[in-house]
């Protein structure tokens, strides 16, 4: 039995490797027939140009704010014992299916080059309605596994001006159950906020647009606009609901999420000390990532700038705190503010995802950012950063820049196995880092 499920794998593995290598061909043919101003060719953002005059760095400053602990633990004691990740994962009711099981229209949302080497496909239910993913960690930005488990999490958010009210701009966490790779299943997980005290919770209706597990935290930024630049989740207070109800928070008999099971609250959020998002004061915060190269391990992250305007975005990064009670959380002075250690600025627009690798012996990290694709619809752009210079992939004919996933998402870099897990507006996928950087030389 044993013989066969190998070999049914393997099968199912060259199948996979021809669907996807079919799909790369198709798409690719597909880009020679653009012309080049239908392809419309971004400008070379050129190389990075550092940030470091107090007025520039002074806008990326943070201010943190803690849930009280005495509020989680009021939560936690009128909700019940915590259920974890673990139990998610147990509980989880949908399926991924991998790409040679999924629509052409879903394979066509996959990267043109470099080609991914895994995809999957949601549950149709999950794609057909006004929900759409745009983020997505692992549990490969830590140490690989999350007690026993590999998981992925992919951040999803509601249209803010379609489907039911109680739902427009809401975010939700998809738990994939990641530990076979040809049996992926998630189950949904809402993110509250406490209020009250600790005595009811809200929605995070605020959209997400980036996240970065690290330790036993979620990091999670919104496209909300607001003076909130982040909030932050403990993996181990993951609460289940009681009552199947519209409302989210707390409701006669017991706690309820909007027909959702499971609920993670806030632990805590990091506002920029100027206000607003703005032009002229912090930026509106995109996409995130976690970069293990540095010492201390850092979070990066790129603005969120309009991908037709011609506003630079900036790129920058904080340190995480060192001191093991305080896991997760980023370094802070004496005040509760965390500045950020490094900044850049780009003319790369309409970033979706950011990541900062370092080679090793290299004396400087590279950036790599994705980008959408401006007015036109369809695949989006990817550069490759420092401060000297900028790679790009290109493909077709007539070297069309637009090479990227269709509304392609964030970026996470899974360490253990050298892979890039990214997301279009369709699917789940993945693809080596190496075979990234060969596409940008």
């Amino acid at each position: 039995m044993k013989h066969r499920g190998r070999h049914r794998r393997r099968r199912r593995g060259a199948a996979l490797r021809a669907v996807l290598a079919g799909t790369a061909l198709a798409l690719t043919a597909a880009a020679t027939l653009i012309s080049t101003s239908q392809a419309g060719v971004a400008a070379d953002p050129g190389a990075l140009a550092p940030l470091a005059s107090p007025a520039d760095t002074g806008r990326l400053r943070l201010q943190e704010h803690l849930v009280p602990g005495r509020s989680l633990d009021r939560l936690a004691a009128a909700m019940g014992r915590p259920a974890g990740v673990d139990a998610v994962l147990r509980d989880a009711d949908r399926r991924l299916r991998e790409a040679d099981d999924c629509s052409a229209d879903d394979r066509a949302s996959l990267p043109v080059a470099p080609a991914a080497t895994r995809a999957y496909c949601w549950d149709p239910a999950d794609t057909a309605g006004d929900w759409r993913p745009a983020s997505v960690t692992t549990s490969g930005d830590d140490d690989g596994v999350w007690g026993t488990h590999r998981v992925i999490l992919a951040g999803w958010t509601h249209s803010a001006t379609a489907g039911r009210p109680g739902e427009r701009g809401l975010t939700r966490v998809a738990f994939v159950n990641a530990d076979d790779p040809a049996r992926l299943a998630y189950r949904w997980v809402l993110p509250v906020v406490p209020v009250d005290g600790g005595r009811d919770y809200r929605g995070l209706a605020a959209g997400v647009s980036g996240m970065a597990w690290y330790k036993d935290k979620l990091l999670i930024t919104t496209t909300s606009g607001g003076a909130d630049a982040l909030y932050v989740y403990d993996l181990d207070r993951i609460q289940r609901t009681t009552v199947d109800a519209p409302a989210i928070g707390r409701v006669p008999g017991g706690w309820s999420a909007g027909g959702y099971d499971y609920v993670l609250p806030a632990v805590a959020s990091y506002r920029f000390a100027a206000g607003r998002c703005s032009a002229s004061g912090p930026p509106c915060p995109g996409a995130l990532a976690l970069d293990r190269g540095t010492a201390p391990d850092s979070l990066v992250a790129a603005e969120w700038t309009a991908p037709d305007g011609d506003r630079r975005a900036r790129l920058w990064r904080y340190a995480f705190d060192t001191d093991p009670a305080r896991p997760g959380l980023l370094a802070t002075d004496g005040a509760g503010r965390v500045d950020a250690v490094e900044a850049y600025r780009t003319r790369a627009a309409g970033i979706r995802g950011v990541l900062s690798y370092r080679e090793a012996g290299a004396d400087r990290p590279s950036w790599y950012v994705g980008r959408l694709p401006g007015t036109q619809d369809g695949h989006g752009g990817l550069w490759r950063q420092d401060t000297e210079r900028t790679r790009e992939a290109r493909c077709g004919a007539d070297a069309s820049d637009r090479c990227w996933a269709r509304d392609a998402g964030s970026l996470s870099y899974w360490r253990g196995t050298g892979e890039v897990w990214s997301l279009s507006d369709r699917m789940l996928f993945a693809l080596p880092l190496a075979a990234l950087d060969r596409s940008l030389d």
